[in-house]
């Protein structure tokens, strides 16, 4: 059998061309990738750039005239948007940073050697996650109800007095917070806790021979460790949060008094109850602007430094 072997000091072989003098076989991933691209393009990129034009317009019954910057400009002097800006950032402040606290603490404890039965109590906290949005706000708007609710009779058993808790400002705001940490609470600290497997022992074993206390190897290995998915957790939670709309369109409908009334709430209820398509997309602009700037903010802050 002849073998030939490319003499030393020989060009090496050119490979085949196409037609357009590109190398043969570059089309080919393009061709693999292409059915992806285009349902991105179609599913995606195109609802986007049509809602940005759609921003343009003003809509006047079945009548959409072009406005420019009208929409956006109606929205800088609209006052119940930013009572839902108002609200959303009250939700993200106090109830984000709460649940993520908890969500560490919970792993902390499922990650402990001492802890038995860890696969049946981290799916008992995991549970919460795969309930639908719907399901679980009806189930918080019948048990948190002020005159029937569960929670208010277990209440006057105890001798407190019922809570208002849909009904008031306040205390409608705490109960979407509530429902919010109950549901993803699980979700965050199985994260937490994936990462705590991850880091290695022999940093707890060295910081405990420097004397290093409980708190202290929590300080300075755990929570170094868990930096990047706590950048991770804060920023889907933020994003999240700032879309809200499934727990109070179901809990409250925004009341009372537009007390619960999110931008993703709002932005639903110029788009589908007053069919204001532009000034809804508008609203989903800013929002998404919004959105854009806090995760710029909390890149800056929590990601990793040079």
């Amino acid at each position: 059998m002849t073998v030939l072997t490319q003499r030393a000091g020989a060009p090496p072989a050119k490979r085949a061309l196409t037609r357009r003098g590109r190398p043969a076989g570059t089309i080919a991933p393009y061709l693999f990738v292409a059915p992806a691209l285009l349902l991105f393009a179609a599913f995606k990129l195109y609802p986007i750039a049509w809602s940005f034009w759609l921003s343009l317009f003003r809509t006047d019954g079945a009548l959409q005239t072009f406005a420019g910057a009208a929409n956006y400009r109606r929205l800088v002097a609209d006052p119940l948007f930013w009572t839902a800006l108002g609200n959303t950032g009250i939700i993200l402040l106090v109830q984000v940073p709460l649940m993520l606290a908890l969500a560490m603490g919970l792993a902390v404890a499922l990650n402990s050697p001492l802890l038995r039965f860890k696969g049946f109590i981290r799916l008992g906290f995991f549970m919460p996650m795969v309930t639908g949005l719907v399901a679980y706000g009806l189930l918080f708007a019948i048990l948190l109800n002020p005159q029937s609710g569960l929670v208010n009779w277990a209440l006057g058993l105890a001798g407190v007095d019922p809570v208002p808790w849909l009904t008031d400002g306040l205390w409608a705001k705490i109960a979407v917070g509530l429902a919010l940490t109950w549901h993803y609470t699980g979700y965050n600290a199985v994260i937490y806790l994936a990462r705590l497997q991850a880091l290695p022992k022999d940093h707890y074993d060295a910081a405990a021979v420097d004397g290093a206390g409980a708190w202290h190897r929590f300080r300075h290995v755990t929570l170094p460790g868990l930096r990047p998915v706590m950048l991770l957790t804060l920023v889907m939670s933020t994003i999240g949060t700032l879309q809200l709309f499934d727990e109070p369109y179901v809990m409250t409908g925004g009341g009372p008094d537009n007390n619960t009334m999110t931008l993703g709430l709002y932005l639903y209820a110029n788009g589908f109850r007053y069919f204001d398509f532009g000034y809804a997309s508008a609203i989903a602009y800013a929002l998404a602007v919004i959105i854009g700037i806090l995760g710029v903010v909390q890149f800056k802050f929590l990601g990793d430094k040079p």
